[in-house]
């Protein structure tokens, strides 16, 4: 069994017109922070709930790709498009579920059993998702795939 950090530094100043930055160790890149309008923040800059958003649709996006493979499915591309939504009640915020929408591109000469295979592994990427196990149980996740030959 192996252990992985994954380090993050992270800049705030102010409240919650205030802004900052985040720093990933391991990647080097970095990224601009704010509260979203909607909960009263200035915005201008991504936000925890749009980085959980990104986080579960590139971690079930390179899922895919990764089951996929292994399965010799012959996959030109995949483009996820993630919704998360976030219940307010009061001072409240809960995030409450994601909604994942793959749109599988396949070969053009891929057969009718690999097009099934493909749809099969859009619902089980999900499971193997590093990021859905974390959320699972107090985030619903749903998967929506389309499949389409080249």
């Amino acid at each position: 069994m192996a252990t992985h950090e994954y380090k993050v530094a992270v800049e705030w100043t102010g409240g919650r017109d205030g802004h900052g930055a985040a720093a990933p160790e391991v990647s080097g890149s970095r990224f601009e922070l704010a509260v979203p309008p909607e909960f009263g923040g200035a915005g201008g800059a991504t936000n925890p709930e749009e980085l959980l958003t990104s986080a579960i649709g590139a971690c079930y996006s390179m899922t895919y790709g990764i089951i996929a493979a292994n399965r010799k499915v012959p996959l030109e591309g995949l483009t996820t498009e993630v919704t998360g939504e976030v219940d307010q009640n009061g001072a409240m915020f809960n995030y409450i579920r994601v909604t994942l929408r793959p749109t599988i591109r396949l070969t053009a000469d891929a057969t009718d059993e690999q097009v099934k295979v493909a749809e099969e592994v859009a619902h089980k990427a999900d499971g193997y998702c590093i990021i859905t196990n974390a959320v699972r149980g107090k985030v619903a996740v749903t998967v929506e795939p389309t499949v389409q030959r080249g």
